[in-house]
């Protein structure tokens, strides 16, 4: 019996068609791909806490996914709507503070600045130099770029109603993940499995590991890093500590850090001729703002056991590649890349990926 030859031209269109059809759908999705990624990011990082609420609330998951809901709610909106209250509240302040700034005068640099070793005597000679100009000068070297920066400025105000929208369906689709989340983890194995067989689906388990892992870390470490920020600014005598805490806090959780927020309050204070908290915040700051290059790795390496530079290379390289989401989206692909690679190279042995939760 002569075996039949298959049929290129039917199985090559049929790839195609999938294709297509991936394609197709996929830009039909599109407007929603942010969103469902930082969904699925959350709810998997908070799906213990989810449980948590669930077994406290009577086992009625609606209950606690209304609680989560809310929590994601609080989490979201309460900042930026607080900044933005603030900033109406104060619109006076800032136009009085604006007006002024023109006649305000720069006190001289304090003594031990000029002992800075290599750098002290240029910070001084530009200090003075500043000094010498005055305000007046300093705006109108400013002034060529006030057009650019104004530009900007209109731009970014122009993405806060997307930023909004995006905030809201990440909300929504959260809820609905919570709300079905065991079938969809199901589906998810199943399709692990079906791919690669056991590793596959171990591969699946270690992702959710992993983004639990980053979550910890990066989670922890904003909180740290804001708090004992906010906690310099208010010993220092900043005003609006609270609200600077809450931006420092975005910021953190960005990767951006607090230092935008504390070393801006450290020259004010040095302006305001307040040189001795002036000090003592820049040697906290310089204190908060390093302390995430050894917490938030120790953190991910406790809820993902891996190797510390994998972890680093991840959360560094993934926000560089992908923005925001790829401090999640990077440690978990080096994570189940590594862990393939290792047990290829181990003569195909079966990789050593952790157990699923009970």
């Amino acid at each position: 019996m002569t075996k039949q030859a298959p049929d290129l031209v039917r199985t090559t269109l049929g790839v195609l068609f999938i294709g297509l059809l991936i394609v197709a759908s996929l830009w039909i999705l599109r407007p929603f791909i942010g969103s469902t990624i930082w969904a699925t990011m959350i709810v998997v990082a908070t799906w213990p806490m989810l449980q948590w609420f669930q077994a406290r609330l009577g086992g009625r998951r609606s209950l606690a996914v209304l609680v989560m809901t809310l929590l994601l709610l609080l989490l979201f909106m309460v900042p930026m709507l607080v900044a933005i209250g603030t900033i109406f509240n104060h619109f006076d302040d800032i136009k009085s503070l604006a007006r002024t700034a023109a006649t305000m005068q720069i006190p001289p640099p304090p003594e031990w600045v000029a002992s800075l070793p290599m750098v002290g005597e240029k910070i001084v000679e530009f200090w003075m130099q500043a000094i010498a100009d005055g305000p007046t000068a300093m705006m109108s070297e400013l002034a060529p770029y006030a057009d650019n920066i104004a530009k900007w400025l209109v731009s970014q105000a122009g993405s806060v109603g997307s930023i909004f929208v995006q905030l809201v369906l990440t909300v929504i689709i959260s809820a609905l993940m919570y709300a079905g989340g065991e079938p969809a983890a199901r589906a998810v194995h199943r399709f692990g499995r079906r791919l690669a067989g056991a590793p596959g689906e171990n591969a699946v388990i270690l992702a959710g590991k992993s983004i639990r892992a980053v979550a910890l870390g990066v989670g922890v470490t904003a909180v740290l890093q804001s708090g004992l920020g906010g906690i310099g600014l208010a010993i220092a005598g900043v005003p609006y500590a609270g609200l600077l805490t809450a931006v420092m806090l975005m910021l953190c959780i960005a990767q951006l850090g607090p230092g935008l927020v504390m070393f801006p309050a450290v020259a004010w204070l040095y302006w305001s001729g307040d040189n001795s908290w002036a000090t003592f915040l820049l040697l906290w700051s310089s204190v908060v703002v390093t302390m995430d290059n050894f917490v938030r790795p120790a953190l991910i390496k406790r809820g993902a056991d891996l190797p510390l530079l994998l972890i680093f290379a991840g959360v560094i390289g993934g926000l560089i590649a992908f923005g925001l989401v790829g401090i999640f989206a990077g440690p978990v692909l080096l994570a189940v890349s590594y862990t393939l690679l290792d047990a290829w190279v181990g003569d195909g042995n079966a990789p050593t990926f952790p157990k699923a939760d009970a």
